[in-house]
């Protein structure tokens, strides 16, 4: 499959599951690393979709991928890092009490929002990293 224009968005609700387990193993950094967890936890969420050829840990138990739009290769780290910004940025506001978590909820929505709209699927970070989340095609 070479043109991107043929793939279709992967279903909403599994996007929402994987990134869901994906967010736990997150919290779990974050609760079970002394003093490093919430930097083990950013450094997971930012770099997750470049693991496993485009899968984070969430999208592999799935079996979803994330692609470069263009090519249709893999995600590799450096867009996982792009696609991922916007959820890193709420998840740094979330220390601070009240407003960060407001601010995450916000960010969470607004990027559900625009991957719901997309014809798609791509949301804020899809944009910017130039990717598309696709069904896993098996081999």
């Amino acid at each position: 499959m070479n043109n991107s224009s043929s793939l279709s968005k992967a279903n909403i609700l599994n996007r929402i599951i994987a990134k869901t387990l994906d967010f736990i193993i997150v919290g779990t950094l974050f609760e079970i690393i002394p003093k490093m967890g919430y930097f083990a936890g950013m450094v997971y969420l930012l770099i997750c979709d470049g693991l496993f050829e485009g899968r984070s840990v969430g999208k592999r138990i799935i079996g979803l991928k994330v692609i470069l739009h263009e090519t249709t290769q893999a995600c590799t780290f450096r867009e996982s890092v792009m696609r991922n910004l916007p959820l890193a940025i709420g998840y740094i506001l979330i220390v601070v009490p009240f407003i960060g978590f407001l601010f995450s909820i916000i960010i969470l929505l607004f990027e559900s929002l625009l991957m719901i709209g997309s014809e798609k699927g791509m949301r804020l970070g899809d944009e910017i990293a130039k990717t598309q989340v696709i069904d896993e095609v098996k081999s």
